[in-house]
């Protein structure tokens, strides 16, 4: 019996103990609480909180592949023909581009408190004989091949704004208080400005349709202010339900030059809205452009001669699929035509197809020339 009751007592404690340590192999650790992102939708669709502030954030852009065939197709920039002599690119070019944007919106005393990046990577060709071209800042040279190359990162905004005050790197109030000039991908085949620069700016908006800008600027390129008195830019805008009615007027510092535009947009129906912009500059024609041959031209005032007109519209067949055009003439007697069909695949993917035609006559700016090209744009934005 006592060989027994040690042998039950032995299993007894063994059990036991195994029991114990199996208890402790199963005892899981109390998982951390998750931070889930919190929807912040004050300042629209797709902002969220960055987690433990009270800043929103919102992250977009969009991948685009175009494909310029034809005699006055470019993608090197924002305009198809050189603003300064009116060569044509007499050649294909393809541009595949990746753009980064982010917003981020903010409520303080003194207001809202926003940011705006975009950013663009581009990779293509030069779309051109006898055009430069750099790899990795270093020029290669300016001969008729027409390589493919990383053309490099932009910087195309990048500002603060708290309340009506914005500083930073923007397009130039000139262009974008007053409107560009239609949905057309090639719309500066006759130019209305220059686009890139910093500002420092103040916007005003009574909240009754009325709304105003005043615009310190830098300028960019050849056109960059050369003392501490910067360019000038002031505008006002009505809207209202039909459309609107906005004007323009800017100094440029450099040629003490000045120009202005006005518009005119009309919602003429739930489909077509149409819209007419005039521009009219001093001028003094042994000026301006990239010396020796001067142009006339200005920081703000890139048409040929002292006025131009723009004027088009768009129509919207349904929800997917809207007609794009934009006509150009200015006193320089340059001519442009730009006309494109714009299909939603899918929400998101968008293909436009764009035809453009520019003409110019013999003139003081330039000699004759015509060309006809096309585009045909993916994008996919997000």
């Amino acid at each position: 019996m006592n060989i027994k009751s040690l042998l039950l007592g032995s299993a007894a404690a063994l059990i036991a103990v195994s029991g114990a340590r199996a208890a402790d192999a199963v005892v899981v650790a109390e998982p951390e609480p998750a931070e889930y992102v919190k929807i912040c939708d004050v300042y629209g669709a797709g902002y969220f909180y960055i987690p433990g502030t009270e800043t929103c954030l919102r992250i977009g852009g969009y991948v685009r592949y175009d494909i310029g065939v034809g005699d006055n197709e470019s993608f090197d920039g924002s305009t198809t023909v050189d603003k300064q002599d009116g060569s044509i690119n007499h050649t294909f070019q393809k541009n595949a581009r990746f753009t980064l944007k982010t917003w981020t919106g903010q409520e303080t005393e003194l207001g809202t408190l926003k940011t705006y990046t975009e950013t663009r990577f581009n990779f293509g060709n030069q779309g051109g004989f006898g055009h430069g071209y750099s790899v990795d800042g270093t020029t290669v040279g300016t001969g008729p091949d027409n390589f493919a190359y990383n053309k490099g990162v932009s910087l195309n905004f990048a500002w603060i704004q708290l309340g009506g005050l914005r500083v930073g790197k923007d397009e130039s109030a000139f262009d974008t208080f007053i409107g560009y000039a239609g949905n057309v991908i090639q719309d500066t085949l006759v130019p209305y400005g220059s686009f890139d620069t910093n500002v420092v700016q103040y916007y005003f908006d009574a909240g009754n349709g009325f709304s105003a800008v005043v615009s310190l600027e830098e300028g960019s390129g050849g056109y960059t202010i050369d003392s501490y008195v910067p360019h000038v830019v002031g505008g006002v805008k009505w809207t209202q339900g039909w459309g609107a009615i906005t004007g323009v007027a800017a100094y440029d510092s450099n040629f003490g030059e000045f120009a202005g535009k006005v518009r005119l947009d009309v919602n003429a129906t739930n489909e077509l809205s149409l819209f007419v912009m005039g521009g009219y500059g001093s001028e003094d024609f042994n000026v301006g452009g990239f010396q020796p041959n001067p142009s006339g031209h200005n920081f703000f005032k890139l048409w040929d001669g002292n006025w131009a007109v723009w004027g088009g519209g768009t129509y919207k067949f349904n929800e997917k699929t809207s007609f794009n055009v934009q006509a150009s003439y200015d006193e320089g007697k340059k001519f442009g035509l730009a006309a494109n069909i714009a299909y939603d695949i899918v929400p998101g993917f968008t293909i436009t197809g764009e035809v453009d035609y520019i003409n110019a006559s013999n003139s003081d700016y330039h000699s004759k020339f015509d060309g006809i090209g096309g585009i045909l744009r993916f994008q996919r934005s997000f």
